[in-house]
């Protein structure tokens, strides 16, 4: 593997944006590296930055001079916090493209995660919602190959199907089409690779319908599902964004159609919407 080009001497003298120098022994970086009375640690913030930059840049990655200026830092500064992370596995360089992407040691860590701390930060807005609506409200995650429900609650009164721990169909389902709406065309390719199947008759099938359907979903804000997963269930959701706008959750309310009709769409819809938003604050509260 070619070795990246390591930064000119006129990037390493000094970092205009954070004061650091790029000297061999890191004195000046490791005399700036105290976070004050905050007790965070600089060089690990600007890490990470760089580690969620790098995350948003999939599926193609950017170069180290794209990744620092995006993150605001100089590009000798990025370049080494790059390298770094490489050793680790944390990131890794396409030696043709010097383009980085997410390496497959924050895979592993991700898929040993768990959402014990989304859940317990975002339970309590999804009992308001179905308090406030009367239905069912859910979250799910997004993962590899789609939306995971963690989460669920329903209304006491109310007999309901249970999706905590299955997969949404992505095309056929409100949850789905949220998810889609907010990625980029190449990666909605990729997660629809297979045929749409027609589970009900008002399923979506059709590529092209599905595209213009998700173009209208972003511009509202929220999607919806009008029996199109199973005949009697209709619902709304609205995507729960991280950096970049890019959607990590969903948060959908649904029912049976003679309690969620499509005439409650617009008010469902907006209520989704606010409380979606209410959750990414909480997640980033963790």
């Amino acid at each position: 593997m070619r070795t990246p080009e390591p930064p000119r001497a006129d990037d390493s003298t000094t970092d205009n944006i954070t004061g650091d120098t790029g000297g061999t022994d890191g004195t000046a970086s490791r005399l700036a590296e105290p976070g004050g009375s905050s007790g965070k640690v600089q060089s690990l913030e600007r890490a990470i930055t760089l580690l969620e930059a790098t995350a948003d840049s999939a599926p193609d990655g950017e170069t180290a001079t794209n990744l620092a200026i995006r993150c605001g830092l100089n590009r000798a500064t990025a370049w080494r916090l790059l390298s770094t992370m490489e050793q680790y596995g944390m990131v890794e360089r396409d030696p043709l493209t010097s383009r980085y992407t997410v390496g497959f040691a924050v895979a592993r860590m991700a898929s040993a995660a768990g959402f014990d701390g989304l859940i317990r930060r975002s339970h309590g807005i999804l009992r308001q919602v179905s308090e406030q609506t009367g239905e069912t409200a859910n979250l799910a995650v997004v993962q590899q190959l789609g939306l995971t429900y963690i989460d669920e609650v329903t209304p006491p009164v109310v007999l309901s199907a249970k999706w905590l721990g299955r997969q949404a169909p992505l095309h056929a389902t409100s949850t789905g089409k949220a998810l889609l709406a907010w990625l980029p065309a190449e990666e909605v390719d990729v997660l629809l690779a297979e045929p749409l199947t027609a589970y009900t008759d008002t399923t979506v099938a059709d590529r092209g319908r599905l595209r213009a359907e998700l173009a209208e979903t972003r511009e509202r804000g929220y999607s919806v599902c009008a029996g199109e997963m199973e005949r009697n269930l209709y619902g709304v959701s609205a995507p729960v964004l991280g950096t970049r706008d890019r959607p990590f959750a969903v948060l959908s309310i649904w029912g049976p159609q003679d309690r969620v009709p499509e005439s409650r769409f617009p008010a469902l819809g907006a209520l989704a919407c606010g409380a979606a938003e209410e959750v990414a604050r909480a997640a980033r509260a963790l």
